[in-house]
């Protein structure tokens, strides 16, 4: 979750991809304005005017660039599915492999924006919530299509792409506790078996 592709981004696009990585890693508490302008390399004054709703509209928009950001993945995981063996599990573990790759190579520090954002919920508002329930729902919804796209049916698909979700960001949370990627492993494991079961 931290590339950002090769065209120029503007200050503010920089600012909202910041807070999100901010955010990640020290939780919504210890992301302060001042921290997200540095961290993006702009102006401090430009807060004002890019968020004038203040640190609200920034976890707001960080979170809902989360939410994107995990849709596109799903997408492009999916396409990445060799054309003769497109099991369920597969795109799970294609996932799954993204984030133990990057515990592995930030050393456990960085973990899901939008999870950072509902576990701190006595440092967020009713609009920061709000945007973390429409980012997971922003995640499901292209893991739901691509569950129907690899046969499961329509009527457990989208229980299928929550049970997912869940699992990988327990398991996430889990792995960033006891520094080891030993949970993602076992709920691929665990888990792969019962999403190729439910392809009809």
């Amino acid at each position: 979750m931290t590339e950002q592709g090769t065209r120029s981004y503007s200050p503010r696009e920089r600012m909202v991809f910041s807070a999100a990585q901010l955010i990640r890693r020290d939780g919504v508490g210890a992301t302060g304005m001042r921290d997200v302008a540095a961290h993006a390399d702009a102006p401090r004054g430009s807060l004002q005017h890019y968020f004038p709703g203040g640190k609200e509209q920034l976890i707001g928009e960080a979170v809902t660039w989360a939410g994107r950001y995990a849709a596109r993945r799903v997408t492009r995981c999916l396409a990445a599915l060799p054309a003769d063996d497109r099991r369920p599990s597969l795109l799970f573990a294609a996932l799954v492999a993204q984030w133990t790759e990057e515990c592995l190579a930030t050393d456990f520090a960085y973990g899901c924006p939008v999870a950072a954002v509902t576990v701190d919920c006595a440092d967020t508002t009713d609009t920061a919530r709000t945007a973390a329930a429409q980012a997971f729902d922003c995640w499901r919804e292209p893991l739901t299509g691509a569950l129907v796209e690899l046969g499961v049916p329509a009527t457990r698909s989208a229980a299928l792409a929550t049970l997912m979700v869940s699992s990988l960001e327990g398991a996430l949370l889990i792995a960033r506790a006891e520094r080891d990627i030993q949970a993602l492993t076992t709920v691929v494991d665990e888990l792969g078996p019962l999403l190729d079961a439910a392809v009809t």
